[in-house]
């Protein structure tokens, strides 16, 4: 089995006129956390929309697991192993978690569209719900309905749901944004032992986090890939300390 997950070749994308991502060319290896950086405007989120199919590239390239995966629809790529989360908090308000996970479940069926079969004699769907509220540490809320949840639990929620999809790879669009140091410390405590048996990818803006939990790192200005390495070589990096000045001087979260 390769060491290699994902790899993108010569990825671009264009957004009218603006070049939003110009030839990217990574690879993203099994196991680690490899977190996507970069000052606003960068193309980190229009990166990490192209990888799960949110956006189809203008050229180049997506590999996962060796097959070739540039241009599928979102459900495909879901269905093949690659789970999203986005800056907004993507849950249903109005349902419990239970039900909330039970739906991101049952979308890896192939008869997922088969409601007139009572849920829980759905004994696949319910365990994958019941191993998702359980990794992402809200078994004890299952029967709560979302929308009484604090902001971080929510949040805690939507990785959940991605969980239910059981992915191999799990893309992170800031899940830090907006929480509190309580709230962000919990969520970094979550994906430190989701990355035990995942490959991470993430955006995020909170240094010390990233620090905290990133293998590697790639920098992204104007589009392009600046650099990629790990924390101490792009923490000492001329090239990206000129480009994104501070990040030499986070230090990793206690």
């Amino acid at each position: 089995m390769s060491e290699i997950i994902l790899e993108t070749s010569d990825l671009s994308k264009n957004l009218g006129a603006l070049l939003a991502v110009s030839g990217a060319s990574l690879q993203f290896k099994r196991g680690e956390v490899h977190a996507i950086l970069g000052p606003n405007g960068a193309g980190k989120t229009t990166l990490i929309n192209l990888l799960p199919g949110d956006l189809k590239p203008s050229g180049g390239s997506i590999r996962f697991r060796d097959e070739e995966i540039t241009g599928l629809p979102p459900n495909r790529i879901s269905q093949a192993g690659i789970g999203r989360s986005y800056q907004k908090t993507n849950i249903f308000p109005h349902f419990t978690c239970f039900e909330n996970c039970w739906l991101a479940a049952q979308s890896r069926r192939s008869s997922s569209m088969r409601f007139f079969r009572a849920a829980r004699r759905l004994k696949d769907v319910e365990a994958r719900t019941r191993r998702a509220l359980d990794l992402c540490g809200l078994m004890a809320r299952s029967e709560t309905v979302a929308s009484a949840m604090s902001y971080g639990e929510q949040r805690q929620l939507e990785i959940g749901m991605m969980l239910a999809t059981e992915p191999e790879l799990l893309l992170l669009d800031e899940p830090l944004a907006g929480m509190g140091t309580e709230e962000s410390q919990q969520v970094i405590e979550l994906l430190r032992r989701l990355s035990e048996n995942h490959t991470l990818i993430l955006i995020e803006h909170d240094m010390n986090a990233v620090f905290a939990i990133a293998d590697r790192l790639t920098v992204m200005v104007n589009g392009a890939v600046l650099e990629t390495g790990t924390v101490d070589q792009i923490r000492n990096s001329p090239a990206v300390q000129e480009a994104y000045p501070g990040v030499d001087e986070s230090e990793e979260a206690a």
